[in-house]
Parts: C-alpha cells; sequence; structure tokens
C-alpha cells in the first residue's frame, strides 16, 4: 500500500505558504496548491483533502509529491508536457526537398507553401516547417556574376593588396559614380508613422532630374570627399580628380581605385595623368564592383537618405547628399576589408566549375 509522504514544515516556512496562499496576487492554480500542502502539513490524508478543497485524490497526491521532492519550486510551475508529435513520414520530408530543389511547379517560377501543399497533399504550415528545418527559401533567389576579365586574378591581388596592406606615405581612394539619382517627389503627401501605424507613401511619384555623385573613400581613415555633377563624362571625372588633388597633401602619393569604365581611361584623363606623377591607378576587373569598397558607402546613402527620400529639385537632392557625407565624416569609421585574394579565388574557381557543369548538362 502506497503511503502519501509526510509533509513537516518549519515556522518560517508555513508563514510563508499562508501569506502568499491568501495574496491577491497569487494566481488561483498555486494558492490551490498551496493550501493542499498546507493542509498535508496539518497531517491530514489525501482523501481528507480532496474531500475539503473539492477536488481529486489524485490531484492532492500529485502536489503533495512535489512539494515533498522539489519544494516551492515543484508547485509554482506546471511540468512540461508535449502535446502527440506530428508524425511526418522520411518519404514525404523527401518529396518535398526533392521537388523544391529539382523541379519547379507547372504554373510558376518557384514553390509557394500553398502550391507545394497542393502537390504533396500536406498542409501549408508542415512545408513551411520543412523548409526552415532544411534551409530551403524558394522564394528568394541570390543574384551572382562571375568576370570574364582575362587579368581577373592579377587585379584583384593589386587591389586586395592596397586594402590588406596600403603603401607607406600614400592616400589610397576607392573612387566610384553613383549615376542617375533621381530627385523624385511623392504626387501626395505621406503619413507619419505611429504606434500600430507605418509611415505611409505614394507608390507613384514625379521625376525632377537626376544627378551624379564621384565619391572618394579614404579606406584608412573611411573619411568620403565628394562631389555633385549633372553629367557623367570625362570632364567631370577631371574636375573629381582636380579636387582630390586640391584636398589631399602634395608630398603624399595617391592610389585610386576605380572601375574601368570609359570615362576613366578617356585619353585626356590618361594625359592628366602623365602631368600628375603622384597619381597612380588601380582598375578593378570588369563585373566586380563589389570589389570598389566605396559601394559601400553607396549602399548606405540609398538606404539612409535615398530610399525613402522626397526630393522637388535637383539642388534639394544634391544638398541633402553632400549633407550625408558632411555628417558621416564628422565621425567616420573605416570598413575593415578581411578577405585574402587567395580565398576570393578559391570561391570564384568553385563557381567557375558549378557554372561550367550547370552549362554542360
Amino acid at each position: 500500500m502506497r503511503v502519501a509522504p509526510k509533509i513537516v514544515l518549519e515556522s518560517a516556512e508555513r508563514e510563508l505558504l499562508k501569506r502568499l496562499a491568501g495574496s491577491r496576487s497569487t494566481s488561483v492554480r498555486l494558492a490551490e496548491r498551496l493550501k493542499i500542502v498546507l493542509l498535508a502539513a496539518d497531517g491530514k490524508e489525501n482523501g481528507e483533502i480532496s474531500g475539503i478543497l473539492g477536488m481529486s485524490r489524485q490531484k492532492v497526491g500529485r502536489w503533495r509529491n512535489r512539494y515533498h521532492d522539489h519544494g516551492l519550486a515543484g508547485i509554482e510551475k506546471d511540468a512540461y508536457r508535449p502535446g502527440r508529435k506530428k508524425v511526418i513520414s522520411k518519404r514525404t520530408v523527401d518529396e518535398v526537398i526533392r521537388l523544391t530543389t529539382q523541379e519547379k511547379p507547372a504554373n510558376a517560377t518557384h514553390w509557394s507553401r500553398r502550391l507545394m501543399a497542393e502537390k504533396v497533399n500536406i498542409s501549408e504550415s508542415t512545408v513551411g516547417r520543412i523548409w526552415q528545418a532544411h534551409g530551403l527559401k524558394p522564394h528568394r533567389v541570390s543574384m551572382f556574376k562571375l568576370s570574364n576579365d582575362k587579368h581577373f586574378q592579377e587585379k584583384l591581388e593589386d587591389v586586395v593588396g592596397l586594402y590588406l596592406s596600403p603603401p607607406e606615405n600614400a592616400i589610397v581612394l576607392s573612387c566610384d559614380e553613383k549615376s542617375q539619382m533621381q530627385a523624385l517627389d511623392r504626387t501626395q503627401p505621406g503619413l507619419p508613422m505611429k504606434p500600430g501605424r507605418n509611415a505611409t507613401m505614394t507608390h507613384d511619384y514625379r521625376r525632377n532630374g537626376t544627378s551624379t555623385l564621384f565619391a572618394a573613400l579614404n579606406i584608412l581613415t573611411g573619411e568620403v570627399l565628394g562631389r555633385c555633377d549633372k553629367r557623367h563624362r570625362h570632364i567631370e571625372w577631371l574636375d573629381f580628380l582636380g579636387l582630390i588633388n586640391k584636398n589631399t597633401p602634395e608630398e603624399k602619393g595617391i592610389h585610386i581605385i576605380c572601375d574601368n569604365h570609359a570615362t576613366h581611361e578617356h585619353p585626356k584623363v590618361k594625359s592628366w595623368l602623365k602631368c600628375h606623377k603622384r597619381f597612380h591607378v588601380h582598375f578593378t576587373p570588369t563585373s566586380a564592383s563589389w570589389l570598389n569598397m566605396v559601394e559601400r558607402f553607396f549602399r548606405d546613402l540609398s538606404e539612409q537618405q535615398l530610399g525613402r527620400g522626397v526630393f522637388s529639385s535637383v539642388a534639394e537632392l544634391e544638398e541633402a547628399v553632400m549633407s550625408h557625407i558632411e555628417k558621416h565624416d564628422r565621425a567616420p569609421a573605416p570598413f575593415i576589408w578581411t578577405t585574402s585574394a587567395q580565398g576570393i579565388l578559391e570561391k570564384v574557381e568553385r563557381g567557375r566549375q558549378t557554372l561550367n557543369k550547370l552549362q554542360s548538362v
């Protein structure tokens, strides 16, 4: 015959349980359990307690045992009781993964949870759990572009070498143009954000002209030198080189990293560089804009200033851009390049091998 464990309470412990049982802030469930413990401490058996409190004998015994084994902590929270595990066969899981990675639906370019659920005859939430467990996101696609530059390795090693080990007594500037910045004005005024509602903005807009930002990022300090121009030609590029020449110490060499756009290789630009011996130009490989560090700054500019900006004129757009650069330069922080040229070359080679396999199928 099973005997209920004896509950013995010290005077301080009893007072604590009484106070908790009578407190308005104590939950009904906990107060009920405390009364079970107090009655058990008075020497009453489970059957008597169940009659006094109007509950089953099994319930009394359960919480009496929990307090005996774990004290107050044992009755404060319910034991974890997981529900029945849903059984999904391995065959179903494998089929969802196979369809997701190897086939396309008949009437769409990619699978949605609804389409997959109809195909495999399971719920949409089950499809979502399978995709999440296996890291599958058919609604998303990543972009890539492998450079076909014949001198890719040479240019890569040159640029990465400047990032990782810049020359002494010289300034390394990552330069590029952010062209076709549009001064967009919304057709109707939007509403500001407030609790429970996002800020609003009309989907349509009025075009008020465009501008081009010429920018040079100092890879050592993170400072940005920039200017806005109406057009994007070698003339404006030469003016920008002159601005760099004017705003950098004469005794220091200038290493410029830029792409091989026709603007940067114009005969007049080459003549200017011959006359300014301290300037050294390093071209990034074609289709490798990610290698130019100033693109990171352009991304921040787009996200923080241009993406939601409303500009009634080009002058207003240019003022906002230059103001952003000015505020950035008050507390500049350089972007730290950590990847070696060899590491990049290995990734590119793996990409080429994968691409060649796909093209040969």
